[in-house]
């Protein structure tokens, strides 16, 4: 499998594990942004090969974890009020709201759909012309061009019952917001792959700039990953702080000229609302006002007041790097996958889920 095998190959495991092992003199505290490149780390034993000086904290990147519970109820609301066919990735179903989850509507009788593409919920939306479809759109820069994409093959197959409830959520702003907190103690950051190949890797100069840390841009694989901390923690030995692209075969400066000539059609950038973490400025997307038919939320007048979260959730902390999940009292005991508090614990990108799933740590005592 090219571009997969090579990046999982025992030896060049063995050789970056013993050059940071080499270079390493001090202690870094690196956050690696994704989910995905969490799950990577949790999965393959990674955390406990890195030397001791090296900690790697979790970020922000699960877009399904910050999607606040308003949007969730907001969702429920048009498929239990509305009568919609509401449609999603399979992640969002089990993600909890105030009060219910969508599998829970669905379960209760309401017409949720589980897609694997936006493009086949605007094919529903032609085949069902009596019956209002709504795709929840969550994401980060990464799904925003199918997403866009979806609008415009509306738009041109001249289908008016479609509409997307828009959940997009964008990095650069989220690192930002995590480097601006008071409890901060992020060195250098890990920054998503797939992402950086959508936007490029223009955005992340200035916040090197301001804040003189590390970015560098990785794959998902161990080697990725490895050559990927080698390179941040081969800058902060040096007093460095510079972009870095360590994904090359994916990623180049400028991204994806289409994809986000696509994105900039039909979104426009605006402040999101994150959960656990509250408002970031400009760092979302909602679909610009010329195309308000297809605003789920303008179309349907949606008016959900935001909800509190759950108390016994650190989610918040978490996702900013300030705790690991297995230092969370609730972690493996009132929240489970299958009984969720947060996020975190649900989602395929989940640092919850993904230490639940892979890491020996169900049985420790939390760090106080």
């Amino acid at each position: 499998m090219k571009f997969i095998s090579e990046y999982r190959e025992p030896e060049l495991v063995k050789k970056y594990l013993e050059r940071l092992h080499e270079v390493t003199t001090q202690e870094w505290t690196i956050m690696e942004v994704c989910g995905g490149q969490t799950h990577s780390l949790v999965k393959n034993g990674i955390l406990n090969l890195l030397p001791d000086k090296i900690r790697m904290v979790h970020g922000p990147g699960c877009p399904v974890c910050v999607t606040p519970l308003n949007l969730i109820d907001k969702a429920i609301y048009l498929a239990e009020e509305k009568n919609v066919i509401l449609c999603s990735f399979g992640d969002m179903l089990r993600v909890p709201g105030s009060k219910k989850s969508l599998l829970e509507a669905k379960a209760n009788g309401a017409d949720i759909r589980i897609l694997y593409s936006p493009l086949e919920a605007v094919e529903i939306a032609s085949n069902n012309p009596d019956r209002e479809v709504v795709f929840f759109a969550v994401g980060f820069e990464t799904t925003a061009p199918a997403n866009a994409l979806s609008v415009v093959h509306a738009i041109r197959g001249g289908i008016k019952n479609y509409s997307i409830l828009a959940s997009h959520v964008l990095v650069p702003p989220a690192i930002k917001a995590v480097l601006s907190d008071p409890e901060n103690l992020i060195q250098g950051f890990l920054a998503a792959g797939h992402v950086c190949t959508i936007m490029g890797m223009e955005d992340y100069y200035p916040i090197v700039k301001e804040h003189n840390v590390p970015i560098v841009a990785t794959g998902f694989e161990p080697v990725d990953l490895l050559q990927g901390i080698l390179m941040v923690v081969e800058q902060l030995e040096k007093g460095k702080a510079e972009v870095e692209n360590q994904y090359s075969r994916v990623v180049d400066r400028d991204g994806n000229k289409s994809a986000k000539d696509i994105i900039s059609k039909v979104f426009k950038v605006s402040d999101r609302d994150w959960r656990g973490i509250g408002e970031i400025p400009e760092s979302g997307y909602e679909i610009r006002q010329e195309l308000d038919m297809y605003d789920a939320d303008h179309k349907f007048e949606i008016n959900i007041a935001k909800a509190q979260e759950c108390q016994d959730c650190i989610a918040g902390d978490v996702l900013k790097g300030l705790k690991k999940p297995h230092e969370c009292p609730q972690f493996g005991k009132g929240c489970t996958p299958l009984n969720p508090l947060g996020a975190p614990m649900v989602s395929s990108e989940g640092a919850c889920a993904a230490y639940y799933h892979f890491a020996n740590v169900e049985f420790e005592e939390p760090v106080s």
